[in-house]
């Protein structure tokens, strides 16, 4: 009965997105604050078994790490970005407890937190503290998928590869360290020299982390599998996460520009969607000193995929993604109204606005992303005025945008401080 009215509650707010939705509330202080001395706690407790576990340099090395990564991500608690007790709590509390009915090998000590963060990831802490980024609920197709990355993540928390990463880097320092003092000891090529023990450390860092992925593939799927949930979408969330980009390659119309940005008291100008001419730029004339693939820290897809059949015959039929359940579909839709909200809080306000208007053009929840335009479009006037604007709005990059987002940056760039502006005020005004 409790689950049905929460379940109701949540419907009835949800179903009223296009009347007056607001965003998630983070006036949650004394849940961070308590999660904070929670945390640092735990933070000391790891400091103490790591001097405890690994003697010497190795084990004061690794202390010193783990206090590094735990200040750091105190401060991100306490810059808000993280949600506590949303509505995302329940769910995701769930599904770990159907992963963990039949996988006694899953800690109890599991934390969730849930980001304010649009990429669909998550991650977990030494200590047992689980973050799940918003994205995911946005991204996923279904409770099943969401497990399915749930179960990747456990993998790496049970086969302590964290650690064993950390652990790495200790040694490799020491390894470098007698290394660079060779090359001090020498005068030809040092700088070149110096350059091969940077690049062979990146690459090795590479390699031992798609080595990583790859057992974390194999153990979740055990753990998926081991669960109710429905053995192929562990496949099917690879090919949906394979689909993700940042920036949204979708095509932005030059028609939803004339429609937003023909104002009353200031008429649309063409010459704002004039290009930048990047034709005569010879991009292969420069040699990449670094070799992309050995940088990838995950391995493609594909190779995942491939590998998952390999070890698991029954991986390799093909099924389309499934349904989701009415609850999901409904933190789905709350996950999307919160992508503005997300963006802002990060102060990716160029990206904002890109966002905002591809929901606009798809007719989805008018006066909110208007809204959400206004806002943003406020602190873009705000940084053109201080001359810091590049710290929220990227420069054209042909080699690495897709078309539609390049035409929206040149639009961007071509626009005056009072046309800026302008188009700030009439959606503010709009919507207020």
């Amino acid at each position: 009965m409790k689950k049905l009215i929460s379940f109701l509650l949540i419907y009835c707010s949800v179903s009223t997105f296009g009347q007056d939705y607001k965003p998630i509330d983070s006036a949650d202080y004394s849940q961070r604050t308590s999660f904070i001395r929670s945390f640092s706690l735990n933070t000391e407790n790891l400091i103490k078994n790591s001097k405890d576990r690994y003697s010497g340099k190795q084990g004061s090395e690794l202390a010193k790490i783990y206090k590094e990564l735990g200040k750091e991500f105190e401060n991100k608690v306490k810059e808000k970005d993280f949600a506590f007790n949303s509505v995302f709590d329940s769910e995701l509390k769930n599904l770990i407890d159907r992963l963990r009915k039949n996988n006694p090998q899953i800690p109890q000590n599991l934390k969730i937190l849930v980001a304010k963060d649009n990429t669909p990831n998550a991650y977990c802490f030494a200590d047992g503290t689980f973050v799940v980024n918003m994205g995911l609920f946005s991204w996923l197709n279904n409770d099943d998928q969401l497990a399915a990355v749930i179960s990747h993540e456990l993998g790496h928390k049970i086969s302590e590869h964290t650690l064993k990463i950390l652990l790495g880097i200790i040694d490799q320092n020491k390894m470098d360290k007698m290394v660079v003092h060779d090359i001090k000891s020498t005068r030809e090529n040092r700088n070149e020299k110096a350059f091969d023990v940077l690049k062979n450390r990146i690459y090795r860092k590479g390699a031992e982390n798609r080595k990583q992925e790859m057992q974390a593939d194999s153990l979740g799927y055990v753990i998926f599998r081991n669960s109710d949930f429905k053995k192929n979408e562990f496949v099917n969330v690879l090919k949906r996460l394979e689909d993700f980009d940042t920036i949204s390659p979708r095509e932005l119309k030059v028609e939803t520009y004339r429609k937003y940005f023909n104002l009353p008291n200031q008429a649309f100008n063409e010459k704002w969607l004039k290009k930048e001419d990047f034709s005569l730029y010879n991009y292969n004339h420069f040699k990449e000193k670094l070799n992309k693939d050995s940088l990838r820290s995950h391995p493609e897809v594909s190779l995942r995929i491939d590998n998952l059949k390999k070890l698991f015959p029954e991986l390799k039929s093909e099924v389309t993604d499934g349904k989701p359940s009415a609850s999901y579909a409904i933190l789905e839709k709350i996950a999307r109204m919160e992508t503005l909200p997300n963006f802002y809080h990060s102060e990716d306000y160029g990206v904002g606005i890109y966002t905002s208007l591809q929901f606009l053009q798809d007719g989805e929840e008018e006066k909110y992303y208007q809204s959400w335009l206004g806002k943003c479009f406020v602190k873009i006037y705000e940084a053109r005025k201080n001359y810091n604007l590049n710290r929220y709005l990227d420069r054209v990059d042909p080699k690495n945008q897709s078309e539609s987002y390049q035409q929206f940056l040149n639009f961007m760039w071509n626009l005056s401080l009072d046309e800026i502006k302008n188009i700030a005020d009439y959606y503010q005004t709009k919507t207020s």
